[in-house]
This record gives C-alpha cells, structure tokens and sequence, in this order.
C-alpha cells in the first residue's frame, strides 16, 4: 500500500514539475512551438482547461495555472493524509 500511494506522490510531483516549465514556456517566445513544448502542451492543457473555463483571466493574466498548481499540490498532501491516517 505504502509503493502505491508513494507513486502516486511522485507521479503528481512530476507533473507539477511539467506544468511549472509548460507556464514558464509561455515567457519565451515559440518555446511552446518546439517539440518539447507540443509534448507538455499534450499532457499539461487538458488539465488547465477546466480551470481556464471557470476562473477568468485578469487583464492579460492568466490565473487558472496558478490555481491549478495549487490543486496539485494540495492533491499531493490530501494524499500523504489519507496515507498517514490509514497506517
């Protein structure tokens, strides 16, 4: 039980890692043109866009990726929780 919920921990650290560099991406100019960035653009945007649906954006800011991060993370410690609270 301990290698599944430790997986799944560090299956969502390194997405979080993939959605930081997909938001850093849109700094760059043609960054998420390259193969790199049409790769993160395949996993990363069907998980921002539910959030990119509710939350507006403010101004030209996009905020839904830095909710989005959030969920993740509090994802990962709702998940070390449930681990703790079971052993």
């Amino acid at each position: 039980m301990a290698f599944v919920f430790n997986l799944l921990q560090q299956i969502i650290q390194i997405y979080s890692w993939a959605l930081i560099i997909y938001i850093l991406m849109s700094w760059f100019p043609n960054a998420r043109e390259s193969v790199i960035g049409q790769f993160l653009a395949r996993i990363c945007e069907p998980y921002l866009e539910p959030f990119r649906r509710i939350i507006p954006s403010i101004g030209m800011m996009d905020i839904s990726p830095i909710v989005a991060f959030l969920v993740l993370n509090f994802a990962s410690s709702g998940l070390g929780s449930v681990y703790s609270w079971l052993t």
